[in-house]
C-alpha cells in the first residue's frame, strides 16, 4: 500500500518559497518550526528533492525531545530521509547525508551506477526506470513499511506529486511577507492538475502559529 502523502510548505503571501538572493529566505518563525518538527516526528519518512538539497544544504533533523518520543512509541529514532534525482548530481559532502539514520535516493537507470559509487555507505540508491516514476517511488516506500510520507519540497517535487494525483494532504504555512521577485521559486509550477481549476480541496483546519497562518487541505 502506498503511504499517505503530506506536502509541507511555507510560502510568502504571494506564493513564493524563496527569494532570488544567495541566502535561504526564512519564512517560518520559531513556533512554526516547532510544529514542523512535530510533523516530521509523526512521519515514517521525509522526502526532499535533490534541487532543494543542493540549494539549501539542509540537515532535515528531528529534535532530541521528539526522537525520544518516537523511541518511546516503539518506532525508529529517526524518520527515513529520502531524495529523488533525475541527473544523479548529488554531492556526498552535503549535510543531508551526515545527520539522522536511514537515507534513500531514487533515480533513473542511467545514473544508478555512478550514484551508488559516489554515495557508497551514505545512502541506498534505487532505480525507478528510464524516467522518474513517482508512483513507483511511492510503491517502493510502501513496500518498505512507510505509512506516512512528509514531502518538504521543492516546487518541482510538489508539482510532480500534486499534478499526478498522488497527494493526500497539504499543510500550507503562509508568512506575512511579500517577495514579488521575478524568477523567485514558487510552491507550485504550471502543470495539468487533476480537475483544476474546478476542483475544490477540503479545508480541514486553519490555525494561527505566531505570525504565520497554517492552512491544512485534504487533497483527495
Amino acid at each position: 500500500m502506498r503511504p499517505y502523502v503530506l506536502l509541507s510548505v511555507a510560502t510568502s503571501i504571494d506564493g513564493y518559497i524563496d527569494d532570488t538572493s544567495a541566502e535561504t529566505l526564512v519564512l517560518s518563525g520559531a513556533e512554526d518550526k516547532d510544529r514542523v518538527d512535530g510533523v516530521r516526528a509523526d512521519c515514517d519518512a521525509i522526502l526532499v528533492g535533490a534541487g532543494t538539497i543542493r540549494a539549501d544544504n539542509p540537515r532535515i533533523e528531528v529534535s532530541e525531545r521528539r526522537r525520544k518520543e518516537r523511541m518511546a512509541r516503539g518506532v525508529a529514532e529517526y524518520p527515513l530521509k529520502v531524495t529523488v534525482t533525475g541527473s544523479g548530481d548529488l554531492d556526498p559532502g552535503l549535510r543531508f547525508w551526515r545527520h539522522g539514520a536511514g537515507r534513500m535516493v531514487y533515480t533513473v537507470d542511467h545514473a544508478v551506477s555512478a550514484l551508488r559509487a559516489r554515495l557508497d555507505g551514505l545512502a541506498e540508491v534505487v532505480a525507478l526506470g528510464a524516467e522518474v516514476d513517482f508512483g513507483a517511488l511511492l510503491d517502493d516506500l510502501g513496500d518498505r513499511g512507510v505509512g506516512r510520507l512528509m514531502v518538504e519540497g521543492g516546487g518541482q517535487i510538489h508539482t510532480a506529486l500534486l499534478s499526478r494525483g498522488l497527494v493526500d494532504e497539504i499543510q500550507l504555512a503562509i508568512a506575512p511577507i511579500v517577495v514579488g521577485q521575478r524568477g523567485a521559486p514558487r510552491f507550485l509550477n504550471p502543470a495539468s492538475y487533476p480537475g483544476a481549476p474546478t476542483r475544490r480541496m477540503y479545508l480541514a483546519e486553519t490555525q494561527t502559529i505566531g505570525d504565520v497562518v497554517l492552512l491544512r487541505y485534504l487533497a483527495r
